[in-house]
């Protein structure tokens, strides 16, 4: 870890004469090794550092050589730490982790400016390319302006149990890779000296942060955590994504740009969302307070934003009306400020700017800041809508450009004004959601106390409809003020009552989604536009829609009732449901209010924990096929909300690859998807990053909805032999899966016992509890921890197992087709089809990380050793199996051939991770013992394993 030799200042940056491109990357991760070696020295003493040392090399001598005395040797050196020394040993590798995930998040950067510096081609991923690539497909620079007006790509936050981060550790973090980044500028030796120390002090400071809580995570917390992403990267990266997009488009169209004269801005077709302090399925901690709160805390941030972007536009825009004339708008904008004083007589934008500060202020207060930094001049009156405060920067931009001053529009006043299109006065809608057994309840007891229907639960589908469409049709309330309701009832109710407010207040964007977790019928969607009615936030019947037109009665729609699909079961129902469901009038005059778009949420994590990792994917796939076929049918547009996660069990992986690998026609320039767990600090807390990562999902959505794709003739004929494939593939995989999970007496024991569950569902990193229910079924379980868990062993059984026995099973069966046969039409598969290719290159990720070695270690946890053996002889064989036949169709030896770099990532740290793996065993080992026999374990016991996640999520990046 620190045993590298210091570079001379003379060398330590002499990174453009090196032949190797990833050798910087090596120069900084012994940079930063180095550091953390020192200050562990510093700050624990020769002794523990020795021992990290130890450690570590001994876990590399078990990895390598599969040395069985390395492990023994292990074991020992594991078993004779103090309590202490293995907490100091936990930290120092967990920090390890994060380091080398800075200084590869550095090294991503430079790798793209040395590409863009070289003048190469645009990056795959890039706007640019998918430009490119639509230009030479014959598609027009207006088609894909025309595209971008109705467009929408919203990435949206949210919070799960997964996120380990603490924001003094994002801080701290942050300034390591802001000085990491320093250091590729030209410096003196002395610079670099310096620099050296500033890095040596932040890793310190690292070490003597907490890097745990100790106490249990509120929704508050995780509303201020999301927010500092939007500070880090959203506010800033966003507005400049559009200009760089604009910018492209001119470039790659120029002829086509200039025949249509001026050309509008582009539409704020990228916005962001949120779940936090809004989702409230299995979160008893959300309630119609956390939804204030949020928006209260959002609004106050992006108002923060724009006053100090005024401010300082102010500061910079002194131009005069002695050396330039100005528009009369602008004047009278000048006019109407509260700034009046002689100094400013001749400055009418900063006069101007001083009173659309004033009104933001006035704003700002009204929704419920407490606290202006600067105060000002003068009172003003506040902002009404957004559009106000966007018109009138457009005002100070039209006098600029007329009047000799389009250069300093660039700076500062371009990306505010995009800023206030994109992000309003909320910053990021909030979504809400619940289970359909919540509204079910609450329906059951208002149509009880209000002598409709006494049983309503006890009522079949068809019933059901008839009372909730009979609801509909007439305005009387069933909720009376004079009855008393159960807890329940009364926080559904005033949960709603308060997105009511929100909408008022803050404006439609603020809430405009309402998900339906365990949607199963489409009672469960009447069910909620009901409560919804009750109210105030649907009006039926909606009598100034007409059907036959796209004409809209009001000009902002109602909220959006929108299912999610989770388990296969559910998946398999979704097409029926929702043709049924838009067949409904009341529902049809809705979605004609809503512009003809409806919204349908489909779920990675639990389908996967349901079905498995090849029958979750496939069912997913074939769910989006036949709900496009049902909406065009219907003439409505489709927009898809992908509950992705952060583990490719969960949907996790590259997005691009996966928003390409979308069916035709299912994207659309439509999409939203959830943004999980670690990956939202893995994804934005570098803006540079964040931005890339943007730039991909803007780049996808225009290659998978512009692109044509319509397959004819033989490629028909083939996909249609693909798909037929696959839903055999799927059964076997199905049933592989299941039998292990679900039918295996004992596998529940086996799973609590073989991986850190328990310990996890302790740590306080969230609001929301692990479990649904109070029981160790897996069926309750979350998708959530269960993906965790199996990550946090080294298994990361949810993102491959059946796949291995799906396809053995069908290669062997006897049947018209040779083997030979059979595994060529799999590679042409995997050459031909971006859907399996895409599931095989993540697959390929997850059994590159996953190790039968380290697994082992936690199967040795279980204490019924026949239960062991079986199950995991049962898990390696699969294992086996898998791999081999992964390697046989793509015909790579190796994992990850594909992406030597993510390989060589994986493979440097794992010398570093390995060794947290087996003092996360020793620990559960220790604690479980002392569990057993009645007593309590020492907390710094209970530490160390809480560390051990930590660090252990940290170093596979992708776990939650």
């Amino acid at each position: 870890m620190a045993k590298h030799p210091t570079p001379s200042p003379s060398t330590a940056r002499t990174k453009s004469s090196l032949p190797n491109k990833d050798a910087p990357l090596k120069e900084d991760i012994r940079l930063l090794g180095r550091l953390l070696g020192d200050v562990l020295r510093d700050q624990e003493g020769d002794a523990v550092f020795d021992v990290v040392e130890t450690i570590r090399q001994t876990a590399v001598r078990f990895r390598r050589e599969s040395d069985q005395q390395a492990g023994a040797d292990l074991d020992k050196l594991l078993k004779k730490l103090t309590r202490d020394q293995t907490n100091s040993v936990v930290r120092a590798f967990s920090y390890f982790s994060h380091l080398a995930n800075i200084a590869e998040d550095q090294h991503h950067n430079r790798r793209r400016r040395a590409h863009l510096l070289a003048g190469s081609a645009a990056q795959p991923g890039s706007v640019a390319h998918a430009l490119t690539k639509l230009d030479d497909a014959g598609v027009s620079g207006v088609t894909v302006r025309n595209f971008l007006k109705d467009a929408l790509i919203s990435p949206v936050l949210t919070a799960h149990p997964t996120e380990v981060q603490r924001k003094s550790i994002l801080d701290a973090e942050r300034e390591i890779a802001r000085l990491l980044a320093d250091r590729d500028q030209p410096h003196t030796p002395k610079e670099l000296r310096d620099n050296s120390e500033l890095l040596r002090g932040r890793i310190a400071t690292l070490w003597q942060t907490r890097m745990l809580r100790y106490s249990k995570l509120t929704v508050a917390d995780e509303i201020e955590n999301a927010l500092s992403y939007h500070r880090i990267t959203f506010l800033r990266e966003l507005p400049a994504l559009y200009d760089d997009i604009e910018s492209e488009i001119a470039t790659q169209f120029p002829t086509r740009a200039r025949q249509s004269g001026a050309i509008a801005p582009l539409a704020p077709f990228v916005q962001m969302g949120s779940w936090i302090g809004g989702d409230r399925d299995g979160n008893p901690n959300v309630n119609a307070g956390t939804m204030q709160h949020a928006l209260q805390r959002q609004s106050t941030t992006i108002l923060d934003f724009y006053l100090e972007e005024v401010h300082q536009l102010g500061a910079e825009l002194s131009v005069s009306t002695l050396m330039v004339g100005v528009s009369p708008e602008l004047e009278a904008l000048a006019q109407s400020s509260p700034d009046t004083s002689d100094h400013r007589s001749d400055e009418p934008y900063r006069r101007a700017l001083i009173g659309i500060y004033a009104r933001l202020a006035a704003t700002a207060r009204d929704l419920g800041a407490t606290n202006i930094l600067r105060n000002e001049v003068g009172a003003a009156s506040h902002y009404i809508t957004v559009s106000e405060f966007t018109q009138e920067l457009q005002i100070i931009e039209d006098s600029l450009v007329a009047n000799h001053g389009g250069a300093l529009v660039k700076p500062r006043l371009s990306t505010l004004k995009r800023a206030s299109q994109i992000f309003g006065f909320h910053l990021a809608s909030l979504d809400m959601r619940q289970s359909s057994d919540v509204h079910e309840r609450v329906l059951t007891e208002l149509f009880a106390r209000s002598n409709v229907e006494p049983h309503y639960n006890q009522l079949n589908e068809d019933k059901k409809i008839v009372l909730l469409l009979a609801k509909l049709s007439n305005p009387r309330p069933l909720f009376s003020q004079y009855i008393n309701y159960s807890d329940e009832t009364n926080s559904e109710l005033s949960i709603l009552r308060m997105a009511r407010e929100i909408r008022q207040r803050y404006g439609a964007r603020a809430i405009r989604n309402y998900i339906i977790s365990h949607t199963e019928t489409v009672s469960d969607l009447l069910e909620v536009m009901v409560l919804q009615q009750e109210t105030g936030l649907v009006r039926i019947p909606l009598d100034a829609v007409d059907l036959d037109t796209k004409a809209v009665a009001n000009s902002e729609p109602e909220l959006m009732v929108i299912p999610l699909f989770e388990t296969i079961p559910d998946l398999r129902a979704a097409a029926e449901i929702m043709q049924n469901w838009m067949a409904l009038p009341p529902v049809a005059r809705l979605i004609v209010e809503q512009g003809r778009l409806q919204e349908v949420m489909l779920g990675y994590s639990d389908s996967n924990k349901d079905g498995g990792f090849l029958t979750s994917n496939w069912e997913l796939y074939k769910a989006e096929i036949e709900l496009v076929r049902v909406f065009n049918t219907a003439g409505v547009k489709l927009r898809l909300f992908h509950g992705r996660g952060g583990t490719v069990g969960r949907g996790g992986g590259p997005s691009y690859q996966a928003i390409l690998a979308q069916p035709p026609g299912t994207v659309n320039g439509q999409i939203r998807l959830t943004e999980q767990g670690e990956i939202i600090a893995s994804k934005f807390s570098n803006p540079e990053i964040g931005r890339r990562n943007l730039e991909l999902l803007v780049a996808a959505t225009l290659e998978a909805s512009l692109m044509p794709h319509t397959a004819v003739g033989k490629q028909a004929q083939k996909l249609s032999e693909f798909e037929q494939l696959m839903d055999g593939l799927s059964e076997r995989a199905y049933q592989a899966y299941r039998h292990l999970v679900y039918e295996t007496p004992g596998f529940t024991d086996y799973f609590f016992e073989a991986t850190p569950i328990a310990e996890i569902a302790e740590l306080n990193i969230g609001s929301r509890p692990a479990s649904r229910k109070s029981t160790r079924r897996i069926e309750d379980l979350r998708a959530i921890p269960w993906g965790f868990s199996w990550g946090q062993c080294r298994l990361l059984l949810p993102g491959w197992y059946g796949f291995g026995s799906a396809l053995s099973g069908w290669l062997n069966e006897d049947d018209a087709k040779s083997k030979a046969q059979k595994m060529t039409l799999l590679r042409t598969m995997y050459k031909e089809w971006p859907f399996f290719a895409t599931l095989l290159s993540n697959m390929d990720m997850v059994l590159s990380k996953t190790d039968l070695a380290v697994a082992s270690r936690y199967a040795a946890l279980v204490t019924d050793r026949k239960l062991r053996n079986s199950i995991f002889k049962r898990i390696s064989q699969e294992h086996e199996l898998t791999s081999g036949l992964l390697s046989s169709i793509t015909g790579a030896k190796e994992r990850l051939a594909n992406n030597p770099l993510l390989a060589r990532s994986i493979k440097n740290r794992f010398a570093y991770l390995d060794p947290l793996n087996h003092l996360q065993v020793e620990l559960i080992k220790r604690h479980r013992s002392v569990t057993a026999s009645g007593k309590t374990t020492e907390e710094r016991v209970k530490r160390g394993i809480h560390l051990s996640i930590n660090g252990i999520a940290a170093g596979l990046r992708n776990t939650g």
